[in-house]
């Protein structure tokens, strides 16, 4: 079972690191050649039955994850929940979805027409989570939805692929702060989200966060090619709760923030 899990997320990271080549810097900066444990991925989707959370914590379900917390994001409106596996050496995973009805008449529209040119057998497919795109999109209609949801326009964009990798603070080696790990990464030449600061949460919260500003690389739309932001590296510490045991949960408002590091400038 732990050797399934471990091919899947290999493959997921492989995926990944085709349009965010930086993530191979941030592990030479951080890890200094030693491995890097990564606290969470997360993945962005429609709350459309064939695409929803359900259809993507399907595959984790059967690798041992279970179903943890839940969120809501009302400004971008979306909803997520997070997934956890019972050996805490495997990444959380964190699905988020936004929510299609709330959306413009016509931004349903489109989205409505790129799920429906999927076929039915491609979510269920053992490499769903690193397929990338189903469908076609210009460039036209890309930005209709930039303009109205930059969440709908990435996933439109890129499909399903990890939005983004974590690294965990708590496991670095001789890096114990996340102002530390910052000056870091700054340092070696990456901007990063500032949106509600540097850092989000706190000890307060049990749970610090920042991360990078999202690669661009091109994608290839229906009538045109042009280079948009791709993902990005995160960067998490855990705290204690009272317990002893490290918060294994998310934070709100803090993911909100999190969500804007694949904004445009």
């Amino acid at each position: 079972m732990s050797l399934a899990v471990t091919e899947l997320f290999e493959n997921i990271w492989k995926n990944y690191l085709a349009v965010t080549p930086s993530a191979i810097r941030v592990h030479e900066l951080l890890g200094a050649g030693a491995e890097l444990i990564n606290d969470h991925v997360a993945y962005r989707t429609f709350n459309i039955d064939k695409v929803g959370i359900d259809k993507l914590a399907a595959h984790l379900l059967a690798l041992g994850y279970e179903a943890k917390g839940e969120y809501h994001f009302e400004a971008k409106k979306l909803y997520a929940r997070h997934y956890e596996h019972a050996d805490p050496a495997l990444p959380k995973v964190f699905i988020s979805e936004l929510l299609v009805e709330k959306m413009s008449g016509e931004v349903q529209e489109i989205i409505h027409k790129l799920i429906a040119k999927m076929d039915e057998q491609v979510v269920t497919a053992d490499n769903f989570l690193y397929s990338g795109t189903h469908w076609q999109i210009s460039y036209s209609d890309y930005q209709t939805l930039l303009a109205e949801s930059e969440y709908a326009a990435w996933l439109a964009a890129w499909g399903y692929r990890a939005n983004h990798f974590t690294v965990s603070i708590n496991h670095l080696e001789g890096i114990d702060c996340i102002n530390k790990v910052n000056d870091i990464v700054r340092e070696g030449g990456f901007r990063l989200n500032t949106s509600g600061g540097e850092v989000k949460g706190g000890p307060e919260v049990k749970l610090e966060q920042s991360s990078t500003m999202a690669d661009v690389h091109p994608v290839a739309f229906s009538d045109r090619t042009e280079e948009i932001p791709s993902c990005f590296y995160e960067f998490a510490k855990r705290y204690p709760m009272d317990c002893g045991n490290l918060y294994t949960g998310f934070v709100a408002a803090s993911a909100d923030k999190i969500f804007e590091s694949t904004n445009q400038d």
